[in-house]
């Protein structure tokens, strides 16, 4: 498929309320014109970013869950994001591909946000995660792990690769810096999707999500500071030409990630 339609939902959060995010969730989905390949939600969507996992955890077999299978089957799209998970006794960050019939791939966090506590909080994951899907290769990733390179690097292995977060406006500059830096050293497409407005704790944000060309180092899409729905269409052709122009990745450095 030479052409991916993704949908980036950048909104604001009710904190530690499922109910009341998927119910405007639900309504946000139902805007989008046209149709999509892939519809992106911030990082816990359905609760605010928490150090507080025990109230809102949910079991994978979980409301949160059902409604993504739920909504992605209305759109016939993927419905991707991240929740709080309790799985055997543990609590993930864990982020969700849910594709229209049911079946999903899963990614745990692999960098806990310890400044906030997180690693204390919740598991760490230890896998990458990369889904084939309509002939692009994807990596999903959330919020802290956008500061490790090493971790996002593509050793010839995606086409795209995915943040989604709730990245706190007093470090948007860090941000927007990183997600540039991670298309030109990766010759992908790299997607940011952030949350907007302010959490209990006190923390403000800005939103800024974005779409980044592969090679070009240019904003395909930004918005800040309001709740959007926008569809971006990804190019194929566009993703060969700037590697076969600019051919980098294969001088990449070879190293294991332990």
């Amino acid at each position: 498929m030479n052409h991916l339609d993704v949908t980036l939902i950048q909104s604001d959060l009710y904190w530690l309320d499922i109910n009341a995010n998927l119910e405007a969730f639900s309504s946000k989905i139902s805007t989008i014109q046209g149709s999509t390949d892939l519809v992106l939600l911030p990082e816990m969507f359905s609760t605010g970013f928490t150090m507080d996992p025990q109230n809102p955890a949910e079991e994978m077999e979980g409301p949160t869950m059902s409604w993504m299978a739920e909504q992605a089957q209305k759109v016939n799209a993927v419905i991707a994001g991240s929740l709080v998970v309790v799985d055997r006794g543990q609590y993930y960050n864990r982020f969700v591909w849910m594709y229209p019939g049911g079946m999903y791939h899963t990614y745990d966090k692999r960098h806990l946000f310890a400044m906030a506590g997180e690693h204390e909080k919740y598991t760490a994951g230890e896998e990458r995660l990369i889904v084939n899907y309509k002939g692009w290769r994807i990596c999903p990733l959330i919020c802290y792990d956008l500061r490790f390179p090493v971790w996002s690097r593509n050793d010839h292995a995606f086409d795209v690769l995915i943040f989604v977060a709730n990245w706190p406006n007093k470090r948007m500059y860090d941000w927007n810096t990183l997600l540039r830096a991670r298309a030109i050293e990766n010759q992908c497409y790299v997607i940011g999707v952030n949350r907007i407005g302010t959490d209990p704790n006190g923390h403000e944000y800005n939103g800024d999500s974005c779409v980044i060309d592969p090679g070009w180092n240019q904003v395909i899409y930004h918005t800040e500071k309001i709740e959007a729905v926008h569809t971006v269409s990804l190019s194929k052709d566009h993703l060969t030409e700037v590697r076969n122009k600019l051919p980098f990745l294969k001088d990449q450095d070879r190293f294991a990630v332990l």
